[in-house]
């Protein structure tokens, strides 16, 4: 019994991982349409119909191309680095509640944070391992980013988990049948978007790739496979943070088809915020961070939690 189980699990799991792939390949194409026509272009129309074949192209273009390595990189890392990027967004995604529950448990919400901060090692390992002073500078930024990010991400989330008094991703949903949590907690959950596009780092907060002096960030060494596994791991983080954005404020009902429309929603809204809004400075994204969103965070967190308590001690 135990070892179909355990089949089961795995079976599943790879199916979850087909199917966030495809997704990825997806963003990226509904990326360049909604780009273009913000810039009054056309986006790719040209492979398949209305160019749906176009995210299979590129995939097949930057796979067979010839992989191109740093003479003077640090050899193992430089080449472990996005598969290891690209291996924890992949097991971000196996703390989504299935049906069946998959690998879903009682702690998934401590999971995603253990995993989504170990992302800063890649990250910072494959900026250090290309040896070029544009990709370590783009690495620095962008491992100072997601940390400072983190600090207020957790701040943030707390305060929804002292509304639900669990660390299961599924109680979120339970609590959310009457009024979403957007409504109830409209500061943290505007903080919370805000901090997950830092944390993902897309503009307006991309320092990692300011083009007037860093040229392309921690990933400028970077050619065909490489490349390719840092592009899926950085939309797979988008994708997923649309999940969980969803699950935690927009009372996320995976039994209801519409919880997909509201992730289709929040992954537009990435895309969305690139193609309107300017790039931010560094400092000003440094000083949002611990002058800004700490203190407040903190507050509300206090203000969460004394509401907590009253509620517990008004219903027992």
């Amino acid at each position: 019994m135990l070892f179909e189980d355990i089949f089961l699990v795995m079976i599943s799991s790879l199916v979850l991982i087909i199917f966030v792939l495809v997704g990825i390949a997806f963003l990226t194409l509904l990326e360049r349409k909604v780009l273009g026509y913000i810039q009054v272009r056309k986006g790719p129309n040209k492979v398949g119909f209305l160019g749906l074949l176009q995210p299979f192209s590129d995939a097949i273009k930057l796979f067979s191309k010839e992989q191109i390595y740093p003479f003077m990189s640090n050899f193992n890392l430089y080449y472990m680095s996005p598969i290891t990027n690209l291996f924890l967004t992949l097991l971000l995604w196996m703390s989504v509640p299935f049906l069946s529950m998959n690998m879903n448990f009682d702690l998934s919400l401590l999971f995603i944070l253990c995993v989504s901060s170990l992302s800063v090692y890649a990250i910072m390992l494959a900026g250090w391992s290309s040896n070029s002073n544009y990709a370590m500078l783009g690495g620095l930024r962008s491992a100072a980013q997601t940390i400072s990010y983190e600090v207020s991400l957790i701040l943030i989330l707390l305060s929804f988990l002292f509304m639900i008094l669990s660390f299961n991703v599924l109680d979120l949903s339970e609590y959310q049948e009457n009024i979403w949590f957007l409504f109830f907690l409209l500061p943290s959950s505007i903080m919370w978007v805000v901090s997950s596009l830092a944390e993902t780092n897309r503009t307006p907060f991309d320092f990692a790739e300011g083009e007037s002096e860093l040229v392309s960030g921690f990933n400028v060494e970077y050619s065909s496979g490489g490349f390719a596994m840092i592009f899926l791991a950085e939309y797979g983080n988008i994708l997923f943070m649309s999940m969980l954005c969803s699950m935690m404020f927009m009372g996320g009902n995976l039994q209801s088809f519409i919880f997909f429309f509201k992730l289709a929603f929040l992954a537009f809204f990435w895309i969305w915020v690139r193609g309107t809004l300017p790039r931010y400075r560094y400092d000003k994204l440094m000083y949002l961070a611990w002058k800004g969103y700490l203190p407040s965070s903190l507050n509300l967190l206090l203000f969460y939690l004394s509401v907590s308590l009253l509620l517990l001690s008004l219903y027992s």
